[in-house]
């Protein structure tokens, strides 16, 4: 069999709110996924928005930054990939196995109304293909059509809860708490203990609460996304 292709999507925005504080891509959820996939032999691209490098979360480069972030920061090839990142606008879904949208808060803001993002989804959707986005990056699901109707409709999702974003006291600075906007676009919400692993799988889609879901989420991505490339 062929080497999975895996596009992995990031955010473009880089400021929280009106907090003055800078956001973006949380680094350990891009760099677990990635090296998951590498391990297992897949060729992964990297998109943002923009395109170029995304701005990255400085709060993910503090003291306690994870084991994957620390390997990152060692390997120059790695850093290539994310520094040169496509314009989401020319990925194709005909091109990749399945699509991964690590967090970061940034996703609030651009990924939650991208057309771009929005239309690919739908193409990795529409072609029965594995959709996995971790933390704040399931925003990027709500204006996901298939054949009319709303992805988002009757499906188990997780995301990065009220709870969670209350413990950070970024409630007030969102445009949008995405626990109630899941809600509200029929999904099924779920949610495990805060800042803690948390996925959902319901069919083709994977999602995972928060950070420390990163990993598990592109585990069961890549477990999914491996069985559906057996019938291409």
């Amino acid at each position: 069999m062929e080497p999975l292709r895996i596009l992995m999507v990031a955010t473009s925005h880089d400021e929280l709110g009106a907090t003055g504080r800078k956001t973006g891509l949380w680094l350990e959820g891009f760099a677990a996924p990635y090296y998951v996939f590498m391990e297992a032999g897949a060729i992964v691209t990297v998109a943002s928005v923009e395109g170029g490098m995304p701005p990255i979360d400085p709060a993910s480069l503090g003291e306690e930054i994870g084991p994957a972030t620390h390997r990152f920061r060692t390997d120059p090839a790695a850093q290539t990939i994310l520094n040169h990142t496509m314009e989401i606008s020319h990925a194709r879904a005909e091109e990749f196995h399945g699509v991964f949208y690590p967090g970061g808060h940034g996703p609030m803001w651009d990924l939650a109304t991208d057309r771009s993002s929005s239309y690919l989804l739908s193409a990795f959707a529409e072609q029965g293909k594995c959709i996995g986005a971790v933390c704040h990056a399931p925003a990027a699901l709500l204006h996901v059509r298939v054949h009319g109707i709303s992805f988002l409709e009757g499906r188990t999702v997780t995301a990065f809860s009220n709870e969670e974003e209350k413990a950070l006291g970024l409630m007030e600075e969102m445009p949008f708490l995405l626990e109630d906007v899941l809600r509200d676009s029929g999904a099924v919400y779920r949610k495990g203990r805060a800042f803690e692993p948390f996925v959902a799988v319901d069919r083709r889609l994977v999602t995972g609460q928060n950070p420390a879901s990163s990993k598990p989420a592109a585990l069961a991505f890549l477990e999914s996304t491996q069985k559906r490339a057996v019938f291409d």
